[in-house]
C-alpha cells in the first residue's frame, strides 16, 4: 500500500456493503442498489455536497457492472473529450461514462452527450454539487434519474474514523487512541474526504516513534487545523468555505470582507453564475422587505453575468456584493415561510375557509364555496377585515416585520388595518 496516496483514497470502498452513509439510496431493497446488482442501471445524476460519496458510488457501480468505464472531469474536459469517449463506446455493447462536476459543462458540452445517452451508447453517471434543475439542460435531465445524496451524519463520520484507524494499511500499524471526535466532526462539516484528510494530517503532525501512542483530542485537532488547514483544504472543498465567508460578510454589512472573499472566489475560477445565484438567494433571505430593490439588483446581476463571462463580470459581481453588504438587513420573510412550513407540518391539511374557496360551478356555490367573501377593493382603503386563515390558526402571525425603515412602514400599515389581531 502506497502511503503517499491520501487516506481518503485508500479508504474508498469498492462495494456497496462497505459504503457508509446514503442508506436511502444504497441500503437493502433500495432502487439504486437493485439496479446496480441487476446490472440494469439507467443514466443517473448524483446530486449532493462534497465528500458524501458521489464518486465512490460511481466507482462501486463500475466494479459491480462489468462494462467499459470512462471518467471525465467537467473542469478539464471539453466537447472533443466527450466525443472521443462516445466513439470508443460505440465499439462496445454498452459503456459507463462518469462525469464529475457535470454542472460545469456548458450547453454545448451537455448537448454532445444527448444522442449517446438517448440511444443507449453510454450510461451516464453525472456528479454535481449544484441543483441539476438549474445547471443541467432540461433535455439531458429528462433522460436521467436524479438521486439526492445527504450530508453524512455524525455517527457515520465517527464510524469512518474508527474504520480508518482499524483497517487502513498504514494507520493500523500505529498505536492510535481516538479519545475525542467532536473537532474532527465539526471541521469536516459532513464531508468524508475532508474528515479523513484531516485525520491523516493530525496523525502526521503528531509524528512519534511507531511504538508510542498518538492520542487524538479535540485540542490537538484544532491546533493542527488552524496551523495547516490549507494543506488539506483543497479547492473543491474550499469552495463552500469561501462562499460561506462571502455570505456572512454581506450579512454582517461589511462590503470590504464581501469583496475580498468575492476576489478569492474569482481568483479560484468560481463559476460566475454560482456566485450570482448565492447573492440572489441572499437578497431575499437576508435583506428581503428591508430593501426590495436588493432582489431586483441581484436578479439583474444574475441575468447580466449569465451573458458576460470573466473578466468583465467581476465588476457587476462587485457592484452587487457591495450594495447587498451595505443594505439594511431583515430575515423576516425567510422566518415567515419557515414558521408557516413548520405550522403546516404540525397541523396538516386544515380546510380552506368556505368564504375564500374558489366556486367555479353551481354545485360549489350551493355548497357555500365563496359565500360571504368580501371583495377587498370595495372597502375603504381597499381593505375589508375578514378571516384568511383556517379556524384553528386564527390570529397567528407568521410574518413579523423587521426593525428597519421600510418594514416599520409595513408594520404601521398592517397595524392600521388589523389593529391588535396579529400583534403588529
Amino acid at each position: 500500500m502506497n502511503q503517499h496516496i491520501p487516506l481518503a483514497e485508500r479508504m474508498r470502498p469498492d462495494n456497496l456493503d462497505d459504503l457508509i452513509g446514503q442508506e436511502h439510496l444504497t441500503g437493502k431493497g433500495s432502487i439504486l442498489r437493485s439496479s446496480i446488482l441487476q446490472g440494469n442501471l439507467p443514466s443517473i445524476i448524483l446530486w449532493g455536497p462534497p465528500g458524501v460519496g458521489k464518486t465512490t458510488i460511481a466507482n462501486i457501480i463500475a466494479n459491480a457492472i462489468k462494462v467499459p468505464y470512462f471518467q471525465l472531469s467537467a473542469i478539464s474536459s471539453g466537447v472533443k473529450d466527450v466525443r472521443e469517449v462516445i466513439e470508443q463506446a460505440r465499439l462496445t455493447s454498452k459503456s459507463i461514462l462518469f462525469i464529475d462536476e457535470i454542472h460545469r459543462f456548458n450547453k454545448g458540452q451537455q448537448d454532445a452527450l444527448l444522442g449517446a445517452v438517448e440511444k443507449g451508447i453510454i450510461t451516464l453517471i453525472g456528479a454535481t454539487t449544484e441543483n441539476p434543475s438549474f445547471e443541467v439542460n432540461s433535455a439531458l435531465l429528462s433522460r436521467t434519474q436524479v438521486y439526492v445524496l445527504k450530508p453524512l451524519q455524525d455517527n457515520s463520520l465517527v464510524e469512518l474514523v474508527k474504520q480508518a484507524i482499524e483497517k487502513d494499511e498504514v494507520l493500523k500499524l500505529l498505536s492510535i487512541d481516538l479519545k475525542e471526535t467532536d473537532a474532527l466532526i465539526k471541521i469536516s462539516g459532513g464531508d468524508a474526504r475532508k474528515l479523513l484528510n484531516l485525520l491523516e494530517l493530525v496523525i502526521q503532525s503528531s509524528a512519534v516513534a511507531p511504538e508510542k501512542q498518538i492520542v487524538i483530542t479535540d485540542k490537538l485537532v484544532m491546533n493542527v487545523a488552524q496551523q495547516k488547514i490549507a494543506l488539506y483544504d483543497k479547492q473543491g472543498e474550499q469552495h463552500y468555505d469561501l462562499v460561506s465567508a462571502f455570505i456572512k460578510s454581506m450579512r454582517g454589512s461589511d462590503p470590504n470582507g464581501a469583496v475580498y472573499w468575492l476576489a478569492r472566489m474569482i481568483e479560484g475560477g468560481e463559476d460566475v453564475k454560482f456566485i450570482a445565484r448565492r447573492m440572489l438567494i441572499f437578497s431575499s433571505e437576508d435583506i428581503g422587505n428591508a430593501n426590495p430593490n436588493a432582489l431586483l439588483l441581484a436578479n439583474a446581476t444574475f441575468d447580466a453575468v449569465s451573458k458576460i463571462g470573466y473578466p468583465e463580470s467581476r465588476i457587476i459581481l462587485s457592484q452587487c456584493a457591495t450594495y447587498l453588504a451595505s443594505s439594511a438587513k431583515s430575515n423576516a420573510a425567510y422566518e415567515a415561510i419557515g414558521n408557516a412550513l413548520l405550522t403546516v407540518q404540525h397541523t396538516g391539511d386544515l380546510p380552506v375557509p368556505l368564504h375564500i374557496r374558489n366556486a367555479p360551478t353551481k354545485l360549489m356555490k350551493e355548497m357555500g364555496y365563496g359565500h360571504n367573501y368580501q371583495y377587498s377593493h370595495l372597502g375603504e382603503g381597499n381593505f375589508i377585515e375578514q378571516e384568511y386563515l383556517p379556524e384553528k390558526l386564527k390570529g397567528t402571525a407568521f410574518y413579523k416585520p423587521g426593525n428597519n425603515a421600510r418594514e416599520n412602514e409595513l408594520r404601521k400599515f398592517l397595524k392600521e388595518k388589523w389593529k391588535e389581531k396579529y400583534g403588529y
